[in-house]
């Protein structure tokens, strides 16, 4: 199961919309390693001056594993980008990558989610995640 849903947010969903507030901060509590990520991703690109800011150190299982549920849900993802106000990007089961909403016609995120940038960042010890 990706989230942990309380009754209350339920029972919101049961009867219409949900409200963003309460979906992004049922992320935050049932994946705190990736809603973490994100977070200080985004504070990295907001202080420097770099096209994007990612993170290239390999996470846990347990981390990967959050990682892997966020980025794979259009909805998780989706929300974490408008809370945030990014744009993400991911590869190889840990790479997250934080871009100004807009990057996606810019050449350094054209270049960080092409098919050579993934096959140039495979190695033997990710294969398997």
């Amino acid at each position: 199961m990706s989230l942990t849903v309380s009754p209350e947010l339920l029972a919101q969903a049961e009867a219409g919309e949900v409200d963003q507030a309460d979906f992004v901060a049922t992320v935050r509590e049932s994946l705190p390693y990736a809603y973490t990520m994100v977070e200080h991703l985004t504070a990295e690109l907001a202080d420097g001056g770099a096209p994007f800011a990612d993170n290239q150190v390999e996470p846990t299982d347990a981390e990967r594993a959050q990682l892997l549920r966020a980025m794979a849900s259009d909805s998780i993802r989706g929300s974490l980008e408008r809370h945030f106000g990014v744009k993400l990007a991911f590869m190889n089961c840990h790479r997250v990558a934080v871009f100004p909403v807009g990057a996606e016609q810019g050449e350094a995120y054209r270049r960080f989610t092409s098919m050579r940038a993934q096959l140039l960042n495979q190695t033997p010890e990710l294969r398997s995640c």
